[in-house]
């Protein structure tokens, strides 16, 4: 079970009521998480969502609630933090940075098809275009950096045919890492994977899990959402999901020729990023009862992105 930080009910109680949302009926700890403690809250007045951030700065938190009141204000189906009676929204708890927000309805798709895809473009699109015109500036800790240091590193870890993989990629990031720096930008999700969104059917209800969030190329948050929404087991991309993702997100936001000509190196670079940070987690937390992903998810998407057959649709 992923919560880092525990909670006994008292101290849970003398947390909440600030809030005067009634007092507490139940509460109970989410493994889903492999980053923070999530806990979901049962109130008089509802159900909400209690987060102890682990990992980033104190100093970073006031981005993440000024992002999400931007999209709340939007319109979009996101999570956003709720203010005390006296106007506190971000507060400490055990040590760590707490936020309450209000817990969204729906499910984690299992198998997404077309539909989803189309709803999780759109939601994309509109994020961007939310932001880009005044990008809220946050730089990554998992940036191309980040994976030129630590690609360097695992090298080693690993054998033969996946060290010479790794390789090959960090050598493809060094090369054209200034072109993707230079693409155009605006703040992204940075982790957009099926388990931080949920639905009622095919209609999205939620997208939730914004403590990547940065701001960067737009192009990156799709390549990432590219490679989980639209991947088979093998690791190979479905090209009618795919198809339905770019083309739904490509008519709110036309893609460009830069971006268009960057999409395979994206796509490699997204796939870098979370075997990785998969890496980094197994051995961080072997043998902890902490959920870890499975690293080689994104080796093979990896070895299944040297060629791309589904182009990006750009306008001339």
């Amino acid at each position: 079970m992923s919560v880092f930080t525990p909670l006994a009910r008292p101290e849970l109680e003398a947390f909440l009521a600030p809030y005067g949302l009634g007092a507490l009926r139940d509460f109970q700890g989410i493994a889903a998480g492999s980053e923070n403690t999530n806990f979901f809250i049962s109130l008089e007045q509802g159900e909400f969502v209690l987060t102890l951030v682990e990992r980033g700065p104190v100093q970073e938190m006031p981005f993440f609630i000024e992002l999400l009141d931007v999209l709340h204000d939007a319109n979009l189906p996101v999570p956003y933090a709720l203010r005390t009676t006296d106007g506190q929204a971000l507060r400490e708890l055990k040590g760590k940075p707490a936020l309450l927000q209000p817990r969204l309805s729906g499910k984690h798709p299992a198998e997404p098809n077309t539909q989803h895809c189309v709803q999780i473009g759109e939601f994309m699109a509109h994020m961007h275009m939310a932001t880009r015109s005044q990008t809220i500036e946050r730089k990554t800790d998992r940036g191309l950096d980040w994976m030129l240091e630590e690609g360097g590193n695992f090298i080693s870890h690993l054998d033969e045919a996946q060290g010479a993989l790794l390789t090959k990629a960090v050598e493809e990031i060094q090369r054209r890492k200034a072109s993707i720096m230079a693409l155009p930008r605006a703040n992204l999700h940075a982790d957009l994977f099926r388990d931080n969104t949920l639905f009622e059917g095919t209609h999205l209800t939620g997208v939730i899990d914004f403590y990547n969030a940065c701001s960067g190329p737009m192009l990156y948050d799709v390549a990432i959402a590219v490679n989980d929404w639209c991947s088979f087991e093998d690791g190979t991309i479905d090209g009618p999901r795919a198809r339905a993702f770019l083309g739904a997100y490509a008519a709110l936001r036309p893609f460009t020729a830069a971006e268009a000509e960057l999409w395979s190196t994206m796509l490699r670079v997204g796939c870098v990023r979370f075997w990785l940070s998969r890496l980094i987690a197994a051995e961080t937390f072997a043998g902890q009862d902490v959920l870890i992903h499975d690293p080689d998810e994104f080796r093979k998407r990896l070895e299944q992105r040297q060629e791309t057959h589904i182009p990006l649709p750009f306008a001339l």
